[in-house]
């Protein structure tokens, strides 16, 4: 294995108290900020709401969009970084007033970015129904003689031709609509002169109902405690029951910054958060596991070396691996927090706060629980030892009094 640490020798465990110190700080702060704000800020899949996904022919205008359905909706519009997309989200209590979001954010954008005062289709986000029915009778007024499942055909065509690549869903021109099969010259001018193409489409919506949300949180939750319940259940069984209290409490710690976190940032907690999260059990319990196995290879070699000093060699022992994984992944989720948008930026937030985080607990959170355990048991043994002296001195003394008798 690669090693960019050798003999090292850090009295890590010797900074134990400002680290318990720094996590007893954000655990507070996180806990006060949750309670002030009635929770965690869950986003529309966990609350409930709609979203609709909006691709534009050029650069989106955000502050635009924004003003114009502000005016209506309480809304939340980002910018998917690298396309010509955005996604707006609303938050109402009820499936009606979900459906009527829908609506008015559609006739919203239709009016302030692709309305037509002549009355004609858009046919960038319209149905082949109303296609063919704004179709059917111009088509015979000009003489292009179609039979239903022809003019049928011929809709699906230009859908077709509309939602592939690299249009995906919007038409910039109708000159590229020549090459769609069944569109003749007569077809063209027919479209030019019953349908116009908006600068914008609509690609889908998505509407979850507050009953379907609080369903994901209750899942989510139970996800994350499934993952805390199976990790103790398994380093119990690997190692000790101490052991993995001590993981579990570590990855509870964890997961209780990151939330606060998010609550003292203002940040909302999504499914895509969630799966962060969910990672993160995996990966803070991944490096205690293997600090904690070098610590019982140790024990094995090492008997009568204190315990803080073993687990200090077992840290030093493992620190080339634990700065590479750590390191590495964490170059990559800082790399998704500053690059990778709007979209990704929760994820790559809970990821990296996530791997700061659940490194130092391994080390500051999880092993100092085992010294304080092997405290508890050295001072019972002791307490134990210490009536038996006492009962042992008392026979002795009773044995001695015999004798000079």
């Amino acid at each position: 294995m690669l090693q960019i640490f050798k003999n090292t020798n850090f009295d890590f465990l010797g900074w134990k108290w400002p680290f318990i110190g720094l996590s007893l700080l954000l655990s507070a702060a996180g806990i006060v900020s949750l309670w002030v704000k009635g929770g965690p800020r869950y986003g529309i899949d966990f609350r409930g709401g709609a979203l609709m996904y909006v691709r534009f022919a050029g650069q989106p205008p955000i502050d635009k969009i924004r003003s114009a359905l502000d005016k209506k909706l309480p809304v939340d519009v980002t910018e998917i970084v690298g396309t010509p997309e955005v996604i707006i989200g609303t938050n109402l209590a009820s499936d009606q007033q979900l459906n009527l979001a829908r609506q008015t954010m559609q006739q919203t954008l239709e009016a302030t970015f692709g309305g037509d005062a002549s009355g004609r289709l858009d046919l960038n986000n319209s149905g082949a129904g109303a296609l063919a029915d704004r179709l059917r009778e111009p088509l015979q007024s000009a003489g292009v003689g179609l039979s239903e499942t022809q003019l049928q055909d011929l809709v699906k065509a230009i859908e077709d031709f509309r939602n592939s690549s690299p249009r995906s869903g919007l038409v910039a021109n109708f000159n590229s609509l020549s090459s769609v099969s069944g569109v003749t010259p007569k077809v063209l001018s027919v479209l030019r002169d019953q349908t116009f193409l908006a600068p914008f489409t609509v690609r889908s919506t998505e509407v979850v109902g507050p009953k379907i949300g609080q369903d994901l949180q209750h899942q989510a939750i139970m996800a994350v405690l499934y993952a805390l319940g199976g990790m103790l259940v398994y380093i119990a069984f690997r190692f000790e029951w101490i052991y993995g209290v001590a993981a579990v409490v570590a990855v509870f710690h964890d997961t209780i910054i990151t939330i606060g976190l998010f609550s003292l940032f203002n940040k909302e907690i999504t499914l895509t958060v969630v799966a962060a999260l969910l990672t993160l059990v995996g990966y803070s319990m991944n490096d205690t596991i293997v600090v904690f196995d070098r610590v019982r290879e140790n024990l094995k070699i090492l008997r009568r070396e204190p315990l803080e000093s073993l687990i200090n060699r077992s840290v030093n022992q493992t620190l080339s691996r634990t700065v590479l994984t750590s390191g590495l992944t964490l170059l990559t989720a800082l790399s998704l927090w500053l690059f990778g948008g709007e979209v990704l930026n929760g994820f790559a937030f809970a990821l990296v706060v996530g791997i700061i985080v659940g490194t130092y607990s391994s080390i500051f959170v999880a092993s100092p629980i085992l010294i304080f355990w092997q405290g508890v048991v050295e001072s019972r043994k002791k307490s134990q030892a210490a009536p038996s002296g006492a009962r042992l001195q008392r026979e002795n003394a009773g044995r001695g009094a015999a004798k000079v008798k």
